[in-house]
């Protein structure tokens, strides 16, 4: 697959170092419900200020915290060793990814991936749950601790694998994200809290494709090819039951300078 090279990101070609920046590890999540128009997915709009993927859609999602290793969290649902075998990792990493995953939901989007053995947390709109997430945000609470407050654990049940893309070589900010899918829990709302984004909304994945494919909303190439992928979807909850037979390997897109044009060149599994 080959697309131009978003506007935004020319600079960054031009601007780049001989060496490339190491990729940290992330988390993003393409929270789903079913809509009037087929299933839809909760799309952020980055700040046009942001040094990373200005302006564009995104999921859910940012890097590890070293506090999302945290072996105490409260779990329910797939073990580490499983997660590790999805994503061709080490355990350890498999548990902070699907951490930061269900931290990341939180802080940007409101909705809380936890609950105990028997049932997932409902509401999480009150007063006090929100002075929670802001700590979370602001670094002065971790996820573990949040739990053990609230009696709660990681519903890692409600997540499934999806990809992993890896960040282009010339950009100065690069990540090694694993995309996760998870359905919208009952009972609860996304509510517009990110400082981060200028814009949120739910959006049918096939409109997302068709504003995208008409220059109205802008994406990069792992979140156009989620879309793709999720959009032939009958419901929000089969995303979960195919999950487990996706075969996931890392994706890098690759910079093409094509008699001074640039391009995006993308091996798909």
């Amino acid at each position: 697959m080959r697309v131009p090279l978003p506007a935004s990101l020319r600079d960054h070609v031009a601007n780049r170092t001989a060496e490339p920046v190491r990729p940290v590890n992330a988390a993003t999540v393409v929270l789903l419900r079913d809509g009037a128009d087929g299933v839809e997915a909760y799309f952020l709009r980055r700040q046009r200020s942001m040094a990373f993927a200005a302006g564009m859609y995104v999921f859910p999602g940012g890097r590890v915290d070293p506090r999302d290793a945290d072996a105490d969290v409260r779990w329910v649902g797939p073990p580490a060793a499983a997660w590790a075998e999805r994503f061709g990792c080490d355990e350890g990493l498999a548990r902070a990814l699907v951490c930061a995953a269900v931290r990341e939901t939180y802080e940007e989007s409101a909705v809380l991936l936890a609950g105990d053995e028997s049932q997932v947390v409902a509401d999480v709109t009150g007063d006090e749950w929100e002075a929670d997430r802001q700590a979370l945000v602001g670094h002065e609470l971790s996820l573990a601790a949040l739990l053990e407050r609230r009696g709660l654990a990681v519903r890692a049940d409600l997540l499934a694998a999806w990809t992993h893309w890896i960040t282009p070589e010339f950009e100065p900010r690069r990540f090694d994200t694993r995309f996760f899918v998870a359905v919208l829990p009952a009972g609860q709302r996304t509510r517009d809290v990110s400082t981060e984004a200028d814009r949120v909304e739910w959006l049918s994945l096939s409109d997302a494709l068709r504003r995208e494919g008409r220059d109205e909303i802008a994406m990069m190439p792992p979140t156009w090819v989620t879309c793709r992928d999720l959009a032939a979807l009958g419901s929000a909850a089969e995303a979960l039951s195919v999950a487990p037979a996706r075969r996931i390997v890392p994706v890098e897109p690759r910079l093409v300078d094509d008699d001074g044009e640039y391009f995006l060149e993308t091996e798909l599994p």
